[in-house]
């Protein structure tokens, strides 16, 4: 058993959550005990009480409660990815270089691992080494359903440069999505906040957020300000329509939660939708019916980014997924009569 130890974070090993650091350093040490150790106070960060998921930075002193030397054997291999799910992410790669991967990330596999999810991008991200000793590292998230651009960096170095990038919003991402009905106007921008809401699950499974006034959002305990802009494309009526969105802020399910919050529900959404409802053109209702799919009908088309060793601007692309671009194609809208930026007047067609 060892005694405290403060441990001061060495250089290249910041911007980076607490718990993985602390598993990579101590890995006799399991993650419910490191949560536990957070919850009781006996791991510190610059002298405070500190969460799991807290993000550490170089020169940041940690506070190591006395651990055990040995725990139960580890497993003396990786865990290993199948051939097929090898196959399905390098498949999904449509940009690499020695620092960055992009991945066009199908709908339906998770980002991250979480309650009753073993079969993430994170863990298959083993198959996506291409010659390096680790597996590359995840710098943001998409939602479970939600398709398209996802980015990860090959190093710890820049997962730490790729991080900064997004928190000072250096990146631009832009989604497209078929909604029920046609916003009007046909662009503009939403500013209701986010609040989560508790699900109904014995653990609170089932939570999502909930759209609070832009003037009474500081207010509301634990609401945060949202804002997203967006433009519509093309429309079938008063049905249906294909608009553009951009996240302005990140907050969780913020365009699904934004597009509901306005009478428009993204549709194949099921939790702000209603999985129930069809629409018939009023723009409520999150199904269409007929031949179009029930999936979720959100993508991450688009995500620009200055290369943080170039300093080229990047501008990564993903191809819709099979289920949008059936839809796509049934209700007769092409990805080539869009803009690459639809919220940029002299953007390229």
């Amino acid at each position: 058993m060892s005694g405290v130890q403060l441990i001061e974070v060495p250089s290249g090993e910041g911007e980076q959550r607490l718990d993985r650091w602390f598993r990579r350093r101590f890995p006799q040490v399991g993650q419910g005990r490191i949560e536990k150790m957070c919850r009781k106070g006996e791991i510190r960060l610059d002298g405070g009480r500190v969460k799991p998921a807290t993000r550490i930075a170089e020169g940041q002193m940690v506070r190591v409660p006395p651990l055990p030397d040995t725990a139960k054997p580890a497993p003396s291999q990786k865990p290993q990815v199948s051939d097929a799910d090898a196959k399905m992410m390098q498949d999904c790669v449509i940009y690499r270089d020695d620092h960055i991967i992009a991945l066009n990330k199908p709908a339906g596999l998770p980002t991250q691992g979480g309650s009753k999810q073993t079969r993430h991008v994170d863990g298959l991200a083993a198959a996506l080494t291409f010659g390096y000793d680790e597996k590359p590292r995840l710098v943001h998230r998409l939602d479970k359903d939600t398709s398209g651009v996802l980015l990860l960096a090959r190093t710890r170095a820049m997962a730490s440069s790729l991080t900064q990038a997004f928190r000072a919003r250096d990146t631009r991402k832009i989604y497209w999505a078929a909604l029920a009905g046609v916003p009007h106007p046909r662009m503009g921008t939403i500013r209701f906040g986010l609040v989560k809401a508790p699900g109904h699950g014995p653990k609170g499974e089932g939570e999502k957020m909930r759209a609070v006034h832009p003037r009474d959002v500081d207010a509301t305990p634990d609401a945060k300000h949202a804002t997203t802009d967006y433009a519509v494309l093309s429309s079938l009526g008063t049905r249906t329509s294909w608009v553009a969105l951009v996240p302005v802020t990140g907050r969780t399910h913020q365009l699904r939660a934004h597009m509901a919050e306005i009478g428009h529900p993204i549709i194949g959404d099921g939790k702000y939708g209603g999985s129930g409802q069809e629409n018939l053109g009023d723009g409520w209702g999150a199904q269409l019916g007929g031949e179009i799919s029930r999936k979720l009908h959100l993508h991450a088309r688009s995500l620009s980014l200055t290369h943080p060793v170039t300093g080229a601007r990047l501008m990564l692309t993903a191809p819709l997924p099979d289920h949008m671009a059936r839809t796509w194609e049934t209700l007769g809208w092409h990805t080539s009569d869009a803009p690459v930026d639809p919220f940029d007047p002299e953007a390229d067609q």
